[in-house]
């Protein structure tokens, strides 16, 4: 037998739905790689920039449980990354008057600053690494990765 034949057969046979998922994991990084850089040059990290879209649509401010339950990927230690943006003075937290046990998360001018100011550059870079699928195939693909989560959201 010969050793490519020896390999071949050592390999798992892994099943279409596998090959996806390892591809969406590939893409997903791939792309998130190229975002990066730009949130690179204004020293923030792609949690934090998450934390201020998060805010940025919510202007009466946010409790951290439902921050946490919003961000695009979990991050496991949500206090010690608002500690990081209130530390910069791009968000705030105060105690609700109404229940002392909340502690609302608000963003601050200075955060919105810095998404406005990377508003264009991200969305140069998502036309750049999307654009060429045209808006049909963007919204079957939205609709297809939407219909994968269900299953486990």
């Amino acid at each position: 037998m010969s050793s490519k034949s020896k390999e071949k057969n050592s390999r798992r046979i892994g099943c279409l739905e596998e090959d996806v998922f390892v591809s969406l994991h590939r893409t997903a990084d791939l792309l998130a790689r190229s975002a990066e850089k730009v949130l690179r040059d204004q020293d923030i990290s792609p949690n934090q920039y998450n934390v201020l879209r998060i805010l940025r649509g919510a202007p009466e401010g946010l409790p951290c449980n439902e921050i946490a339950r919003r961000m695009i990927s979990r991050d496991p230690d949500i206090t010690r990354l608002l500690d990081r943006l209130e530390k910069r003075t791009l968000i705030s937290r105060c105690r609700e008057t109404k229940d002392r046990r909340t502690v609302l998360t608000r963003i601050m001018p200075e955060g919105l600053k810095l998404l406005h100011d990377l508003d264009e550059p991200v969305t140069e870079i998502h036309k750049t690494q999307l654009g060429h699928l045209g808006r049909e195939g963007l919204r079957s693909l939205l609709d297809l990765l939407e219909k994968a989560r269900e299953k486990v959201e």
